[in-house]
């Protein structure tokens, strides 16, 4: 046999192998991917899960998966895997190779690394030959999601400072009931936790009683974080991280009030993915649920600016029929806000201020600075 047919045999038989891979490739092959846990805070590490399944007789000689996944996770070092970064999104790329009726779990390990809300949808699979050609190409999608909630720091590490800025007082403890005051009982709401349930005045009248503190008979919290880094700031944010450091506390302190048996609110002159410049309200509720709908919609946001601070105040917390305490967390005070805040404060609400700059703390220091068991006059919660 000459050597001119040993070619076109070869020739032949390449195209064959190469014509049946990409007809059959994707034949009884299955392709998923899963996230370890879909809630998740910043820093934490999870795990994607990838399984690729080959159900047929025909083997696949190289299957390459290909998709783009945003920055804020960080994806660990591993074989036949390569991630290529750029600012905001990044290749993620893995290479298999699949027997006969075989099935592969992969998982890669991921750090949370940025507050969001991830989703991958699709990811692009190629299969080649026996030669290593590329032989077809197939997009897969998905409905993965993964919500990154703010990071919890120490509670310590969270100045409040009162809005009274007639001399301003920086104060060091937290918003909760004294357990030492107490006024009587009242019914079980929810929220309330176990600790405080009166069995004694619950055995006397069959239903679930609670104490009720002195010094508040209804207290609740509302946390409100400012997107506006100066007074002429509009819509982009110029410091987006200091909007995550708000959202960071925020989420601090509405885990800390809701463990406590507090109603925790949230506000947000920003506003969520997808719904552009609608700002956002959360009335202020007890219990866990809710807690985890407070973080979801924190982890949604996005950094941008609908509305002033001090007209987000005005419209949105002026409508509150019933006295809260609220936690502004803003870079600045303003002479609007200042307004703003006398506003609220005449109508019953008590207002404090989380610096999330230091020039704002540091002028605060200035004027007064407490020891930690200092409690200012008129407020209608312990601190």
């Amino acid at each position: 046999m000459g050597i001119s047919w040993i070619l076109i045999i070869a020739a032949a038989l390449y195209f064959l192998q190469h014509i049946g891979i990409a007809r059959l490739g994707f034949r009884g092959l299955r392709i998923e991917r899963a996230f370890s846990q879909s809630r998740a805070h910043v820093g934490d590490h999870i795990e994607m899960i990838e399984t690729i399944v080959n159900r047929k007789l025909a083997p696949i000689p190289w299957l390459r998966l290909e998709s783009t996944i945003h920055a804020g996770l960080h994806f660990a070092k591993q074989s036949n895997l390569a991630v290529s970064s750029g600012a905001i999104f990044q290749n993620h790329r893995s290479l298999f190779s699949l027997m006969p009726y075989t099935q592969i779990v992969r998982r890669h390990k991921v750090q949370a690394a940025k507050r969001g809300w991830y989703k991958l949808e699709t990811v692009a699979a190629s299969i080649g030959d026996l030669v290593g050609m590329e032989a077809a190409t197939r997009t897969h999608r998905f409905q993965l999601e993964l919500l990154v909630y703010p990071r919890l720091v120490s509670r310590d590490d969270i100045p409040i400072v009162s809005s009274r800025w007639q001399g301003d007082i920086t104060v060091k403890r937290w918003i909760m009931p004294d357990p030492f005051l107490v006024s009587g009982v009242r019914d079980y709401r929810y929220g309330d936790t176990m600790n405080s349930i009166h069995w004694k005045a619950t055995a006397r009248s069959q239903r679930l009683q609670v104490y009720n503190r002195e010094f508040t008979a209804d207290p609740r919290l509302l946390l409100v974080v400012n997107t506006q880094i100066t007074e002429t700031m509009w819509d982009a944010v110029s410091d987006p991280e200091l909007v995550e450091k708000g959202l960071s506390y925020a989420a601090t302190l509405a885990e800390h009030a809701i463990s406590q048996g507090i109603p925790v609110g949230f506000g947000y002159n920003g506003f969520v993915q997808g719904q552009s410049g609608v700002p956002i309200y959360l009335a202020p509720e007890g219990g866990y649920s809710h807690l985890e709908h407070l973080f979801e919609t924190m982890a949604k946001l996005a950094i941008s600016c609908s509305r002033s601070c001090s007209d987000y105040l005005d419209n949105e917390i002026e409508q509150e029929g019933s006295a809260m305490d609220i936690i502004l967390l803003t870079a600045f005070i303003s002479a609007g806000i200042e307004e703003s805040i006398e506003r609220l404060e005449s109508l019953g609400h008590t207002v404090y201020i989380v610096p999330l700059q230091h020039h704002l703390l540091a002028a605060a220091d200035k004027e007064v600075h407490l020891s930690d068991e200092f409690t200012p006059s008129g407020a209608n919660t312990a601190i």
